[in-house]
């Protein structure tokens, strides 16, 4: 039987997840042309979380006639919104119509991963990371990084570092794998 993290590591770890799931390791659809569509998805890559951005998203959905691709990627958009302000289970309502919509949408099942390490459901977030990864993320460092958040959670520190590693590896320029990494101590055997 596995042994239970002692709790001041398990509350340590809560606290880099909530970190990260504020922070950039959502990933946002882009959606291109001149219609509220994309303006929620310029919205969503500016980070924005506000109601104006979310209503934005929900009208795009409501009043215009989308693709299934942009449909779907307008519901990430607006469950990345929903997620930054920690709205976790609207983000995952949208993150579900989106893989229903578009099963090929590798975001929403990393988004959808993201949110379900807020339940906590780590199992299930892994599959999701995974799954979005299999299927190819216009942004893969990020699933890399929400995986290795999930891989340090369920106590796999080699499958976290790494995660993290790879992370660091794609996007160099971003600190927040970089800051992960410098918890860990390397030993060679």
């Amino acid at each position: 039987m596995r042994d239970r993290l002692p709790s001041w590591i398990a509350a340590a770890l809560a606290a880099v997840m909530v970190a990260a799931l504020a922070g950039p390791a959502a990933a946002s659809v882009l959606v291109l042309g001149d219609s509220l569509a994309a303006d929620c998805s310029k919205a969503a890559f500016a980070g924005r979380s506000d109601p104006a951005a979310v209503e934005l998203c929900g009208r795009a959905l409501e009043e215009e006639s989308l693709n299934r691709r942009d449909r779907a990627g307008t519901f990430v958009n607006r469950g990345v919104m929903r997620m930054r302000d920690r709205d976790y289970p609207a983000a995952l309502a949208d993150f579900e119509r989106a893989i229903a919509l578009e099963p090929t949408l590798g975001e929403a099942y990393v988004n959808r991963g993201v949110a379900r390490m807020a339940e906590p459901d780590y199992p299930a977030a892994l599959a999701d990371i995974e799954r979005g990864l299999e299927l190819g993320v216009d942004e893969p460092a990020k699933a890399y990084y929400n995986r290795g958040l999930v891989h340090e959670s369920l106590g796999d520190a080699h499958a976290a570092w790494l995660d993290y590693r790879k992370a660091q590896e794609l996007d160099p320029d971003w600190e927040a794998p970089r800051k992960q990494l410098k918890r860990f101590t390397v030993r060679q055997p």
